[in-house]
């Protein structure tokens, strides 16, 4: 299995995780209609039984209920398992005590005394300030609650500020989880992955399928629409897919070299280029067994060049 420390110190995790964005997420993912609670049990199982074991998720995340369901179903297989979730700045979180009010419901949800990354949904401000919620986070590293530290949604700046709010108290910062795919490779020009690379920072890297855009099944061909509000996304119009084609295309004949889906080849694509975990949805045992198909192989300098080149 390949493995990736997180950060200098974070826990160790596979090279690839899990996103529970759409578990229990019934506003945009449609929880409860093609998929429920028995499909997200069977893809926790079929994710563990592949090796991977590391789990992202939010207390946003179906208000709560994407916690509850990762808590549940980790206490019912008894295996060990990484955990990672995040607190949101609302606004009227003005404390810092809020912080340590948020992680204990989480804790509580997730039914464990601990998180293994705790990250911070957005860089918003407010009242509150970096300063105060950093050193909030720093409160938590050091009474054990939070075992390495993480933001989600930084810019090159705004995640230096955290590293050096961080390192005034000793903490490193671990992660910063932004929006990466063939589809969006904006961390390349705007400076967050050189400053990630520079600091030590990995990359956690969401919606690395550009929510299911990258796999394959949505053709101009077969016409499938996506379930929730992915249908109102333009790219996935029949102009959309028309579009992605070619490129989506190019990862398939790729991919029959290795036996690989183009899904599979993305993903691979996004570990190849170093300090970054990708972490696409599963909302199924299939899903998260392809998933999987990801580690365990490598494309060639070559494939990687033709691949980047095709997707600009």
């Amino acid at each position: 299995m390949q493995t990736l420390t997180l950060g200098p110190s974070g826990p160790t995790v596979p090279a690839l995780g899990i996103g529970t964005w759409a578990w229990g997420d019934k506003l945009y993912w449609g929880y409860g209609g093609d998929y429920d609670e028995a499909a997200l049990r069977d893809a926790f199982k079929a994710a563990i039984e592949a090796g991977v074991n590391f789990f992202d998720t939010a207390e946003i995340y179906g208000f709560g209920e994407s916690e509850r369901l990762i808590g549940r179903f980790a206490k019912e297989l008894q295996q060990p398992v990484v955990l990672a979730t995040k607190y949101f700045p609302l606004p009227w979180r003005i404390w810092g005590s809020a912080v340590a009010d948020a992680l204990t419901a989480s804790l509580k949800r997730l039914q464990v005394p601990t998180v293994d990354l705790y990250q911070v949904h957005w860089p918003f401000d407010f009242l509150m300030g970096q300063p105060t919620l950093m050193n909030a986070l720093a409160d938590e590293v050091q009474q054990g609650r939070i075992k390495s530290v993480g933001v989600s949604n930084y810019s090159a700046e705004q995640m230096q500020r955290a590293y050096d709010l961080l390192a005034q108290r000793g903490v490193p910062l671990a992660v910063n989880q932004v929006q990466y795919s063939l589809l969006a490779r904006q961390i390349e020009r705007n400076g967050v992955m050189d400053a990630a690379r520079r600091l030590g920072v990995t990359i956690l890297a969401y919606s690395p399928l550009a929510q299911g855009l990258l796999t394959g099944k949505y053709t101009p061909e077969t016409d499938t629409p996506p379930q929730g509000a992915r249908r109102l996304d333009p790219r996935f119009s029949r102009e959309g897919l028309e579009k992605l084609a070619p490129k989506v295309g190019l990862l398939k004949e790729i991919g029959q070299k290795y036996d690989r889906t183009p899904a599979q080849v993305a993903l691979n694509w996004l570990i190849a280029q170093g300090n970054v975990v990708p972490i696409p949805g599963a909302k199924n045992a299939s899903q998260a067994a392809q998933n999987a198909g990801a580690l365990g192989w490598m494309l060639s300098e070559e494939e990687k060049g033709a691949i980047a080149q095709a997707w600009q």
